[in-house]
C-alpha cells in the first residue's frame, strides 16, 4: 500500500443534482430531492479517492460501511459539494468522515469505511460466494 494520503487529508467533489439522483421507485419520483441512495453512491466515490491515491496495482478497495445522517434536502439542479476527510488509517482499514453541502447549508454528514486488499483476496471472496461457500 502506498501512503499518498495522511489522516486529516481532504478530497472534494462537486456535482449538480440530476434527475437520475432523485428518490424514485417503481411508483415514480417521490420528491425533487437528492435521494439518499444517490447521495450514498456519490459519498462512496468521494471517499474512494483515498483508495485510488493509495492502492498499489495489485490491490483494490472494498467498502465496509456507510452511515448517512440527512440534515436538509438538496434539490434538483442544485450543486452539492462533498468533502471527504481521511479520519482513520490502521493497517489496510480506512475510515472517512464526510459533509455534503449546498453552499454553506449542511445537507448530510456521516462516515464511510473501506479496506484496501490484495486483488487476489477480493477474487477469492467473489469465487467463494459464487461457489456457494460464502
Amino acid at each position: 500500500m502506498n501512503r499518498k494520503a495522511e489522516v486529516g487529508d481532504v478530497r472534494i467533489i462537486r456535482k449538480c443534482v440530476a434527475d437520475s439522483d432523485l428518490a424514485e421507485f417503481e411508483t415514480g419520483v417521490v420528491h425533487p430531492f437528492y435521494g439518499t441512495f444517490a447521495l450514498g453512491r456519490d459519498v462512496e466515490w468521494a471517499c474512494r479517492q483515498f483508495v485510488l491515491d493509495c492502492k498499489e496495482e495489485d490491490e483494490e478497495g472494498i467498502g465496509t460501511f456507510l452511515n448517512i445522517e440527512h440534515q436538509s434536502p438538496a434539490m434538483l439542479g442544485q450543486e452539492v459539494t462533498i468533502e471527504a476527510t481521511l479520519h482513520e488509517w490502521e493497517g489496510h482499514r480506512l475510515v472517512c468522515t464526510f459533509e455534503v453541502k449546498v453552499g454553506d447549508r449542511l445537507v448530510a454528514r456521516g462516515t464511510q469505511g473501506q479496506k484496501i486488499l490484495p486483488k487476489e483476496k477480493v477474487q477469492r471472496l467473489i469465487d467463494s460466494i459464487q461457489n456457494g461457500q460464502g
